[in-house]
């Protein structure tokens, strides 16, 4: 059982000096009566003893204090958030309401209190908070964004005042009170540090990164920070090097500025030589120069002081990189373009005296304070001058994002705290994680292995969708599953996690096994019936004429009716009588598997039509291949991709690998476009979704025939629970026709998604 609260001399002090600060700093936002009736709640939770300590011994009320001390000072809250903060062990405890609050208060403490209490259940539910989905319940439950605000530095002041408590609580083991110390700081790491850094308060983070390795990495925390401690002066006087003439050199060009240098976090340092795989000494870059600009300006318009702002960055780093020689792969601009929790900076790294390389920030003083206070800072810049502004601020949040150069807005992160990840709900409210891209497949398996290889599509928010949909935040999901359904082959490129994919391989392996028990017995059965002895060598010849790499492969086809064993035995008496062998690979493809290679398009194209592709600097006649993957058509915007053999790749501008090659190989982009009168023809691939309706397939096919300068090469449809999902491989001759065939088939019955692949 925990201590009652009796306060310690020292404890006193601290308090009292804290509680006088506190009152300096928010005085002006202060309303009548305010200070009276806390000092007499706070009076009241001490004399009443019903306040008890916490699991480290530490006092609730001093706590409070402290963090009030650092929302203010760090992160910048006033009357609203500092009165929440020190009301808050009296709510806990059971002495005062939300509703007594709201009463002598004002609704905005009443909220952001309501909205820490809801945290708090969260907590007395599960105590070891384990999943990291808990990141997002906190910001679906959180009313205000002060009550983010406060729990961060709720957390760093605990994450701070451990180390020096007594934890030596009667009746609790030393086992128990180190469970705990690494519980908070394992929730440090993974939860709050990550919080702070999404709404920019890096100083916070990075020594809640810092105290959560101290306390869970001990040995390499202390090892680093001694480490750290013996070059200090070296580094120091390096540091000053660089820094006088660059100094000297701004002055010169009538900059106003002041210049420090930051070493990186101990967590940082940390992170670099576990994935350089190094010692400390291996690690250069263990600090950084950051030139911060004073932009002088007299109550200017918010875009003209902006303007002046990026004006002078630009200024500065032109000064830097023409002393030192920069490395152009490790600029980073964030001024032209912020990050999404508005920080704005520029970054460059430089060879500095002695041939070191040394990262130099440049921004200004507004930039500053908020890349260290985060979004708490912007009200500050947008002339609020009390959080009585700030509730505006809250209710605007979009409106006042959107005029600080393309913050994200708060409610997309709110469901979205990493981009990389998607919350979903169950249609109970169980919340499940999963990475950006995954789909209904990869949210059946991770439910059941069962369940995943019967699904057939879903109900998403009330909508039925296919295996391939991908999940959104927020989504609800309900499985739809088929007692006919298997898994296949084409599954593993649907699903984006590994332990979707594994599953399906082991389910595809099962199921492998099983059809091909059932395709041997099947074959034996009809070579008895034939009265042949089935001889495995001329088995194994038929098997690899007839195309298969795999001898499961083979079976498999059996076993699911796509090859006919009557045929089979057929090809076998050929090959046994010594006739003709079996040629070519036709018996085992399929009339959906063959498309016309591009190489053979290519030439097709320059020889049937006037069709060119003029490439470059007006370059006609070069050899060049349409590229697979995007199956480009006349008309199409195009480019050219020059390949490791020398030869032309000509790819859709929107194709799903542009990206990538102009970032990794923009050297060997060449530009191409299309010229002529496009009369060739092209194989273009249509995956149409919608209802199993009868008729439908028909009808779509209807389309295609009507018209002349359509040619219908292959149609695979796969039909499930009601929906069908169908693969169309066209020939046409351009874009234009294939955007009016598009729109013709949207216009059917029951068709829900027309798509080019």
């Amino acid at each position: 059982m925990t201590r009652r609260l009796e306060f310690t001399t020292q404890e006193k002090e601290e308090t009292l000096a804290l509680y006088q600060k506190i009152r300096e700093q928010i005085a002006p936002t202060l309303k009548e009566g305010d200070e009276e009736r806390v000092r007499q709640l706070v009076m009241n939770a001490i004399e009443s003893h019903q306040v008890n300590r916490d699991v480290f011994g530490l006092n609730p009320i001093l706590l409070s204090f402290q963090t009030a001390q650092l929302v203010v000072e760090e992160i910048g809250l006033r009357r609203d958030g500092v009165m929440a903060v020190l009301l808050r062990p009296n709510v806990e405890q059971g002495l005062l309401t939300i509703d007594e609050v709201r009463t002598h208060f004002g609704e905005s403490i009443a909220r952001i209190l309501h909205g820490l209490q809801r945290i708090q259940e969260l907590y007395q539910k599960n105590p070891v908070i384990e999943s990291e989905n808990f990141r997002n319940l906190l910001l679906s439950f959180a009313e205000d964004m002060r009550v983010i605000l406060i729990m961060i530095a709720d957390r760093v002041n605990l994450m701070r005042q451990i180390k020096d408590a007594n934890i030596a609580v009667r009746g609790q083991k030393s086992e128990v009170r180190e469970n705990s110390r690494r519980e908070v700081s394992q929730e440090a790491a993974y939860l709050y540090a990550p919080l702070a850094h999404k709404l920019g308060l890096y100083k916070l983070k990075s020594e809640l990164e810092d105290l959560s390795l101290k306390y869970l990495e001990h040995d390499a925390y202390y090892h680093i920070k001694e480490k750290l401690s013996e070059t200090k002066k070296n580094r120091d006087a390096y540091i000053q090097r660089f820094i006088q003439p660059v100094s000297d050199r701004l002055s010169e060009a009538g900059l106003t500025f002041h210049i420090k240098g930051r070493t990186k976090s101990i967590h940082s340092i940390w992170q670099k030589m576990k994935k350089q795989k190094c010692a400390f000494e291996g690690v250069y870059d263990l600090f950084a120069i950051r030139i911060i600009l004073e932009v002088s300006g007299e109550r200017q318009e918010l875009r003209e002081q902006h303007r002046r702002e990026i004006m002078q960055c630009w200024q500065a780093f032109a000064i830097v990189t023409s002393m030192y020689q920069p490395n152009p792969k490790r600029l980073r601009d964030w001024i032209s373009v912020p990050k999404t929790n508005g920080y704005e900076s520029l970054h460059i790294t430089v060879l500095g005296p002695e041939q070191k390389w040394v990262e130099v920030q440049i921004r200004t003083e507004r930039m500053d304070e908020v890349a260290e206070r985060g979004v708490a800072a912007h009200w500050r810049y947008k002339g609020v001058k009390s959080e009585s502004g700030l509730d505006d601020w809250l209710t605007n949040i979009r409106s006042m994002l959107e005029t600080s150069d393309g913050m994200e807005a708060m409610d997309q992160f709110k469901m979205d705290l990493y981009e990389d990840e998607v919350f979903v709900f169950t249609p109970k409210g169980d919340l499940y994680k999963f990475p950006k891209g995954a789909t209904v497949l990869d949210f059946a398996y991770h439910i059941h292995s069962k369940i995943g290889s019967s699904c057939v599509g879903a109900r998403i928010n009330n909508k039925v969708v296919t295996l391939r949909q991908e999940l959104q935040s927020g989504d609800q999901v309900e499985i739809m599953t088929s007692a006919n359904q298997k898994p296949k082959q084409d599954w593993l490129n649907m699903v984006k996690t590994s332990r979707a994919k594994s599953k399906i391989r082991l389910a595809l392996k099962e199921t492998q096994v099983k059809e091909g028990l059932f395709a041997k017995e099947t074959l034996a059965r009809k070579f008895k019936n034939r009265k042949l002895e089935m001889d495995e060598s001329i088995m194994q010849v038929l098997i690899r004429k007839l195309g298969f790499k795999e001898v499961s492969d083979f079976y498999r086809r059996i076993a699911s009716g796509e090859l006919d064993v009557n045929t089979v035995i057929d090809r076998y008496i050929e090959i046994q009588q010594g006739d003709q062998p079996v040629t070519g690979n036709n018996v085992a493809e399929s009339a959906a598997n063959f498309v016309l290679e591009n190489s053979k398009l290519s030439t097709l194209n320059s020889q049937l039509s006037d069709d060119v592709l003029v490439i470059d600097r007006n370059l006609k006649g070069i050899d060049y291949q349409l590229a697979r993957c995007c199956q480009p058509i006349y008309g199409d915007r195009v480019f050219g991709f020059v390949t490791v053999s020398g030869g032309i790749k000509i790819h859709r501008e929107d194709c799903p690998n542009a990206a990538e090659l102009k970032k990794r190989f923009g050297y060997r982009v060449v530009r191409a476009m299309w010229s002529g009168k496009g009369s060739s023809q092209y194989a273009i691939t249509l995956r149409v979704i919608g209802n199993d309706d009868i008729g439908i397939v028909n009808n779509l096919t209807s389309i295609i025939s009507k018209d002349e300068k359509l040619v219908l090469r292959s149609i695979n449809i796969d039909s499930n629970d009601g929906l069908f999902s169908g693969n169309l491989t066209i020939m046409i001759d351009d874009n234009t026709r294939l955007e009016g065939l598009m729109k013709k088939l949207r216009t059917v019955k029951g068709v829900k998604q027309v798509e080019r692949i």
